[in-house]
């Protein structure tokens, strides 16, 4: 049938209708590119009459040029200053420490105070005039003459630091200091920088200068736990601020920079050489003469004696404030003033600063390492020793609590425990050590050999690493991450394939509380340090309860399974450094990748330790394991802590102590005889000698080391 669409009739109308929608398209786009091409000369020769030619064109390209460049650092700069803006709308400055803390030993002494010691009675017209201008010429000269940020004092600062001066000048004018202060954390970093600066011009809008001057004075941290010049005076010098001397207020000025460095307390001579700086900037800035200056140059000032705070555990003291302050929080108690009963152990605490101290440095140098830290707990956490670093008058960082590095073979403790409590083995199991993979990831050992089958005793103790991967495949590696954050460890961490050798961030603190599981029979163990507080009248605060039940984390047969395993790295592991003769000696050493960190932790019957040695930016040592000086301070802190004390035993392991009295690692005594040290022989000269001998033997033993130190990191892993 003949489609009607197809007839001959209707065939010329559509044809013709095509063509007609054919040409409305060509003449209507003609159209349009003409009507376009007239607009656009019209536009050339409207433009034309803008045209520069010659030297004036050079001009007009940069003033174009910088426009461009000056709306994108406008938009940049205002990206910068909407945190400022925020911080302004909270309209609130930073809060002053409200809490004033007494601190105590486990034994009632007081061993140090926390918290503010401030005082802003004073008004700015009361203050010496030589301390403002003291604290202007060493600080901010122009303070009087900027609008919040000293340009010319930047710049300074800019071609000094250019030089290579490591002088403490610093381009940030007292007003920057001020915001810092008041606003923001001491966090050094580009943003913070702007955001500074932002906030300088607000306080020079919306204060005056002496206003800012006298908030400075009493905002200012000074060291030693106070905050401004009046605090400061009484505290170094046993003087108000209106009546101390030239030369105590040079001292004053020249800590607003670096107060820790500066205090008196801490380096009387530093403190005394920044002093007379600060007089040559008196006299340099034409506030007063250098015949003005004499007498103070000649009679620098003497601070009060603080050697007691010098010699605190501040470390410890530090941490136990912040814990003090949330548990105050936590009861609501009022008042502001509270004395807190702690866990510490001064003579403790000498040990382990003296173990870990010594090692660096009479070590320190040849392995290319430069901080240590070390917390000590008894069996049931509570802490008898806290070593954050090597010096607490240079650097407050608290490396036991804050810094988190990885473990390395230290957390292989967590892989075999997991093992033990999932797939029912048992030290003395079988076990193949050989080539195992993940994907592309393949571990090797130490040596970069394989031992065949082995028990898993004595893959742990020779710190194998195919053994605890396998292992992992087995358990999976989710719980093993579970089991260690139940044990002790807090900071979270991603779980990849190289987990079971430890690519893990941990602390000190919780490496201590979680071998401290194995101490207490398989219960959950964290570190703690407060015992008690109470109001300055004596009333309660908060008291910890030592009979509140405990969480088992791991069961009886594994914590003996454990022990036994640990007990095999200290006999003939990779700890042998570790041992104490007469001491049952558990531990774990643990080296990462590229030697960055070194550990050993471990335990006896009557303390757990852990010990971690590194450096701050992370650079590698040169070979260090931990095996060896982590190692070394552990052992070396509990022969001394061991000393004249009842040894007790270790739960699963075969251990039965000598009735004898433990000198040192090294050497003992049956304890029916009596021991008398010679006269002329102190306890300091005492300690010296054990340190020898520990030294000694050290040395021996590193002449014929272990054949299968496999605490040496391969690859990317940590072992």
């Amino acid at each position: 049938m003949q489609d009607p669409f197809y007839s001959k009739e209707k065939r010329p109308k559509r044809a013709g209708g095509m063509l007609a929608a054919d040409a409305w398209l060509d003449s209507s786009l003609y159209e349009f590119w003409q009507a376009l091409g007239r607009w656009y000369t019209r536009y050339q020769d409207f433009m034309s009459r803008f045209t520069v030619r010659g030297v004036k064109r050079f001009f007009v390209e940069v003033l174009s040029d910088a426009f461009t460049f000056g709306a994108i650092g406008a938009v940049i700069m205002l990206a910068f200053a909407l945190p400022a803006f925020s911080i302004i709308d909270r309209g609130a400055f930073n809060k002053a420490e409200d809490y004033s803390v007494v601190f105590l030993d486990r034994f009632g002494n007081e061993i140090g105070r926390r918290g503010i010691r401030s005082d802003d009675s004073v008004a700015l017209d009361q203050m010496p005039d030589y301390l403002i201008k003291a604290t202007l010429a060493t600080e901010d000269r122009r303070f009087y003459d900027h609008f919040g940020i000293d340009i010319v004092g930047t710049l300074r600062a800019l071609a000094s630091n250019a030089q290579g001066d490591n002088s403490t000048q610093g381009g940030s004018s007292l007003t920057q200091q001020l915001a810092k202060n008041l606003f923001l954390s001491s966090e050094r970093t580009f943003e913070r920088k702007i955001i500074e600066a932002y906030l300088a011009i607000w306080l020079e809008w919306h204060y005056s200068k002496d206003q800012i001057l006298k908030l400075y004075f009493d905002r200012a941290y000074m060291g030693g736990g106070n905050f401004g010049v009046t605090a400061a005076a009484e505290y170094y010098f046993g003087k108000r601020v209106q009546d101390i001397n030239l030369a105590e207020a040079a001292m004053l000025a020249g800590m607003f920079k670096a107060p820790t460095r500066y205090a008196p307390h801490v380096d009387l001579a530093a403190a005394r050489g920044r002093a007379n700086l600060v007089l040559t900037n008196l006299v340099a800035a034409g506030f007063l003469t250098e015949g003005q200056v004499t007498a103070a140059r000649r009679h620098p000032a003497s601070p009060v004696d603080r050697t007691a705070d010098v010699d605190s555990p501040n470390y410890f003291l530090d941490y136990a404030f912040e814990e003090a302050k949330l548990k105050i929080e936590e009861t609501g108690s009022p008042g502001n003033n509270f004395v807190v009963r702690t866990t510490i152990d001064t003579t403790l605490q000498k040990y382990a600063e003296e173990a870990v101290t010594s090692v660096v440095r009479e070590q320190g140098e040849q392995y290319r390492v430069s901080q240590a830290a070390m917390v000590v707990t008894d069996t049931q956490g509570a802490i008898r020793a806290m070593v954050g670093g090597m010096d607490y008058g240079k650097s407050q960082f608290n490396r036991a609590i804050v810094s988190t590095r990885q473990p390395g073979s230290a957390y292989k403790v967590f892989v075999y425990s997991e093992a033990f409590e999932q797939l029912g083995l048992k030290p003395s199991d079988p076990i193949t050590d050989r080539p195992v993979c993940i994907g592309d990831w393949c571990p090797q050992n130490y040596g970069r050999n394989y031992k065949g089958t082995v028990s898993l005793q004595s893959a742990f103790a020779q710190s194998l690493n195919t053994v605890p991967v396998t292992l992992s495949i087995k358990t999976g590696r989710d719980t093993i991450a579970a089991l260690s954050h139940r044990m002790g460890l807090r900071a979270d961490y991603p779980v990849t394939r190289s987990l079971a050798l430890g690519v893990a961030s941990v602390s000190v603190i919780d490496m201590t509380s979680s071998y401290a599981v194995f101490a207490n029979h398989g219960y959950k163990t964290p570190a703690f340090g407060i015992t008690r507080i109470t109001t300055l009248t004596g009333d309660p605060v908060y008291e910890t309860d030592p009979d509140a039940p405990r969480e088992r984390v791991l069961s009886e047969q594994t914590v003996a399974y454990m022990n036994q395993m640990m007990y095999a790295v200290t006999q003939s592991g990779t700890g042998t450094r570790a041992r104490v003769e007469g001491v049952p000696t558990l531990g774990k050493s643990g080296t990462t990748s590229s030697y960055r960190d070194a550990w050993f932790c471990g335990l006896t019957g009557n303390y757990v330790a852990a010990v971690w040695f590194g450096n701050d930016d992370y650079r590698p040592t040169n070979n260090l394991t931990g095996g060896s000086l982590p190692a070394i301070a552990w052992q070396k802190f509990m022969a001394y802590a061991h000393t004249n004390i009842e040894i007790q035993p270790v739960f699963g392991v075969d251990f039965v102590p000598q009735q004898t009295i433990v000198a040192d690692a090294n050497a003992e005594v049956p304890a029916e005889e009596t021991i008398e040290r010679p006269p002329n022989l102190t306890p300091a000269a005492a300690r010296k000698l054990l340190d020898l001998a520990g030294r000694l033997d050290a040395a021996i033993q590193d002449l014929a080391p272990p054949a299968d130190q496999a605490s040496v990191p391969m690859q990317t892993t940590g072992l």
